[in-house]
């Protein structure tokens, strides 16, 4: 789930071999997807749970992104990047949490089947991914974590049906409630994390750069 997982342990890594990257490209494309898609769906079947799962696949997505674009940069651009990221999972975080009090307020039931779906496919495309990092997972640290928080997600994607599961069997709000801001209060704390690494790292090629 979106916390400790969320920092680019890659960004150390001098250079990325090629089938390497074609996974990385494939893993941010399905990750940027389902992203959007539980953004989209979470709205549609008024699911806070799901919107705070795309706090994975957002984070997920960033990993990636980062791996493949700013790994060979300076430390300095790595930093920013890896703040924009932060700063990104703490914003949607922070809405989700405003959502999820602002329906339970108006009591909007979510619908379960909607939830259900988007979970499976969730699930989905989190065990497809792994597939694909399943050659890394013996690999340095870095390839390491990427595979490991692959795995953690599915963990969020789980709590989604179980959230599902709930509102169906007792027709109420607070099963996706409480689901929903443990998700985003963990995207809220690794968001921070991240912020506040970066800023570390800024400061510190600051440094390095007057001396």
């Amino acid at each position: 789930m979106a916390d400790d997982c969320c920092t680019p342990a890659s960004l150390s890594q001098p250079h990325i071999p090629a089938a390497e990257r074609r996974v990385l490209w494939i893993a941010l494309v399905i990750n940027g997807l389902m992203f959007v898609a539980e953004l989209i769906a979470g709205s549609h079947a008024a699911s806070s749970s799901v919107q705070a799962d795309s706090l994975d696949f957002l984070a997920d997505s960033a990993n990636y992104a980062i791996s493949l674009f700013v790994v060979a940069a300076a430390a300095a651009a790595r930093a920013r990047a890896a703040w924009v990221k932060g700063a990104s999972m703490i914003v949607l975080a922070g809405v989700v949490i405003v959502t999820t009090v602002v329906r339970l307020i108006h009591g909007d039931v979510p619908r379960p089947a909607v939830m259900s779906i988007i979970g499976i496919a969730a699930i989905i495309a989190n065990l497809a991914v792994l597939g694909l990092l399943l050659s890394f997972r013996h690999g340095d640290a870095n390839r390491r974590s990427v595979w490991i928080c692959t795995r953690n997600d599915v963990i969020g994607n789980v709590a989604v049906l179980l959230a599902a599961t709930g509102v169906f069997a007792v027709g109420s709000i607070w099963p996706d409630t409480i689901v929903a801001i443990v998700m985003a209060y963990l995207g809220l704390r690794g968001g921070w994390q991240i912020v506040a690494t970066a800023r570390h790292e800024l400061d510190d090629a600051r440094l390095a750069h007057r001396t």
